[in-house]
């Protein structure tokens, strides 16, 4: 299942990418906001991290304006790896080398297209379990 969730200037492109995910099949919760009234990114940003944390949810998505304030705060959850990725060699880098469990999205920074690309070269990627990239997650974690 994908978490995902978003402030209000990330609300329109979290619908598309909801809209996206459930075309190709996955589950989807949605963590909020649930409409463009002004609000604040961390509460989000941390209940998705939570959501993944946990294990209730296998990765997740969390998206603001510029992506950086909700990828902030899901990263003072421990256990999470979240990576703010504006490009889909990134997203599927972050993936391959550090096991990202939560991409951020920057609404006001990427398109819906190429949100739409991100989102899928994030999901398609597996880790490589490379020792060197186990040995450096195994860093961050104990840090």
């Amino acid at each position: 299942m994908i978490a995902i969730g978003s402030d209000h200037g990330g609300y329109d492109l979290k619908t598309q990418v909801i809209e996206h995910l459930k075309e190709r099949g996955f589950e989807v919760k949605d963590y909020g906001c649930y409409d463009k009234t002004s609000c604040d990114y961390p509460i989000y940003g941390r209940k998705v991290a939570e959501a993944v944390a946990s294990g209730e949810c296998d990765r997740g998505i969390v998206i603001c304006t510029t992506g950086i304030g909700i990828s902030i705060t899901a990263n003072k959850v421990k256990g999470i790896r979240c990576a703010l990725c504006s490009d889909t060699v990134s997203a599927k880098l972050t993936r391959l080398h550090n096991d990202a469990n939560v991409l951020a999205l920057g609404a006001g920074i990427v398109g819906p297209s190429l949100a739409i690309g991100i989102v899928d070269a994030f999901l398609a990627t597996s880790f490589s379990g490379e020792d060197r990239h186990a040995r450096r997650i195994a860093l961050i974690e104990n840090n």
